[in-house]
């Protein structure tokens, strides 16, 4: 079967045909699943009972008090992930539409790739549940896994990418600091976001993503950018009308007069984003539209079923 990419969904009409083939597609070839519940969590510590089984003693603990406590465990069987999406305006950048050779935009590859993990994680009876934010958290569902609340998430997904949004903010931190109180149980976060916020807000958004990590979720994080435009800022030298896509507000300049400047100071906050990531522990993963929605996901799917083995 031939893998779809990004130049086979300009038509987005039927997400569960397009999920389910690109699960068939790659996933059949891994050896073992890259996504796995958590089998165990700790719980708490009691004090040993002499007679009882030793594998459970913390010889960590004995070692600094001369006492001796088991570690007590509950089982936990399935996965829950939440996966969420940014769905503010610059998010819908580049604009599409059926009469532009453009057919592929930040929130398509996103809502595409979550689809897809959608899809892989039902096969394997994991619960899944949604999150769409842009200043505020909106949609917010609680992880299931029947194929009635699949359907219902990608009814959400169509509706994202049928009504693009204009003059819509980004709050990513205070969405996701509401994600980490809402998830009372650990869970596997992942997060598609162009991650654009600014001046003092970076903090902020430093400090969700830590938020999450210290309530003990597992968290990866797909950058998603329009490298060429965003990152590299690659336009012809010629006056442009430059549009925030979330406040609306307008300069014009040709992009030599800035690009320098423009490019050094995103390098330095991309930079600052993929340190605190490895820092907290955070799945950071490069996700360039332009690159395809099929070899990023699978290089990490493969990546995280190898760490796994």
């Amino acid at each position: 079967m031939q893998l779809i990419d990004n130049e086979q969904v300009r038509n987005l009409g039927n997400l569960d045909l397009l999920a389910r083939q690109v699960v068939e597609g790659f996933i059949i070839g891994l050896h073992k699943s890259p996504f796995h519940g958590f089998s165990v969590e700790f719980a708490e510590h009691r004090i040993y009972n002499p007679g009882e089984s030793t594998k459970n003693i913390d010889w960590k603990v004995y070692a600094r008090t001369d006492k001796l406590f088991t570690k007590r465990f509950e089982e936990e069987t399935n996965l829950r992930c939440q996966i969420v999406i940014d769905r503010s305006s610059s998010m819908f950048f580049p604009e599409v539409s059926k009469q532009s050779d453009d057919y592929i935009n930040k929130v398509r590859f996103s809502v595409l790739a979550a689809a897809s993990l959608m899809n892989l994680l039902m096969k394997q009876r994991d619960a899944f549940g949604l999150s769409l934010f842009s200043d505020k958290l909106g949609q917010h569902t609680r992880p299931k896994s029947s194929t009635t609340h699949y359907r219902l998430l990608l009814t959400y997904l169509q509706q994202l990418i049928d009504n693009p949004t204009h003059d819509e903010g980004t709050n990513a931190a205070q969405a996701l600091h509401q994600i980490a109180d809402s998830i009372h149980r650990r869970s596997l976060v992942i997060i598609f976001s162009d991650m654009f916020e600014t001046g003092d807000e970076n903090e902020e958004l430093f400090n969700a993503l830590q938020h999450l990590k210290h309530a003990k979720h597992e968290v990866v994080l797909f950058h998603t950018v329009d490298k060429s435009k965003e990152i590299d800022f690659e336009f012809e030298n010629r006056p442009y009308e430059f549009i925030d896509m979330e406040s609306g507000d307008r300069v014009k300049l040709q992009p030599n007069q800035v690009k320098e400047y423009y490019v050094e100071q995103v390098a330095a906050y991309k930079e600052k984003l993929r340190l605190k990531c490895l820092q907290y522990k955070i799945d950071y993963v490069e996700a360039d539209i332009h690159a395809g929605f099929r070899p990023i996901l699978q290089q990490y799917l493969v990546k995280r079923s190898k760490m796994r083995t």
